[in-house]
């Protein structure tokens, strides 16, 4: 059984009187320890995608199954749990909060971890050194470049060592540089075996994958 199995997912908006068919019987299967990219143009279902595998986007019809697990066969409550005991998430929006550090931003998602407060500042650390950034764990966002907010970002996302991490764009707001050092970080987690589906329109991206899958509208091509 592959890590991530999705069949005949669609995924409709209503749009006044109109509907909006986003995703249009879906079928992709994603195996442990693949980097897979996820490309398409603007509103061709890509990002609608990712988060409904990311169990933030509750589809129309068709079924999630991660490791096992129906997603959307779960209450609120355990998706909530499922999600954070096994996603990721990197945006292309960094959303780092502008009044914490570094290493408080990366400390968010161990809130609810059963851990010391002095190991949870001990795992963002060993987090931000991941990235490259140990030395800089006390600026605050804006005494940071793009790129190293991003990376920022992405220390948050693996802090609690997640099964899978899904990155929407994120080299979206990046000059080139930025972009192939954060694509070869995502290489570097991915050798080591983690799990990665990213959503790009960047073809250059997917030189850094193992497989690219096509959208448009709403299809799989």
């Amino acid at each position: 059984m592959a890590l991530i199995e999705i069949s005949n997912l669609t995924k409709h908006y209503s749009c006044g009187d109109e509907t909006v068919e986003a995703l249009r019987g879906v079928d992709i299967g994603i195996e442990t320890g693949e980097f897979i990219t996820i490309m398409g143009q603007s509103g061709s279902g890509k990002s609608t995608l990712l988060s409904i595998l990311g169990g933030m986007n509750h589809p129309t019809s068709g079924k999630v199954t991660v490791n096992g697990t129906d997603l959307y066969a779960l209450g609120e409550e355990r998706l909530a749990d499922f999600r954070a005991g096994n996603f990721g998430f990197v945006f292309q929006s960094f959303h780092l909060i502008p009044y914490l550090t570094a290493q408080e931003n990366v400390m968010l998602p161990l809130t609810i971890a059963s851990l010391k407060g002095d190991e949870k500042r001990q795992a963002a650390l060993q987090a931000l050194e991941r990235v490259g950034l140990g030395g800089k764990a006390d600026r605050l966002p804006n005494q940071l470049s793009g790129g190293e907010q991003e990376r920022v970002a992405i220390a948050r996302a693996i802090v609690n060592r997640p099964h899978i991490l899904f990155a929407d764009e994120p080299t979206g707001n990046l000059d080139t540089a930025n972009s192939e050092a954060v694509m070869a970080l995502f290489r570097e987690l991915n050798d080591e075996g983690q799990t990665v589906v990213m959503v790009t329109h960047n073809p250059e991206n997917c030189q850094y994958t193992d497989r690219t899958i096509h959208i448009r509208d709403g299809r799989v091509i």
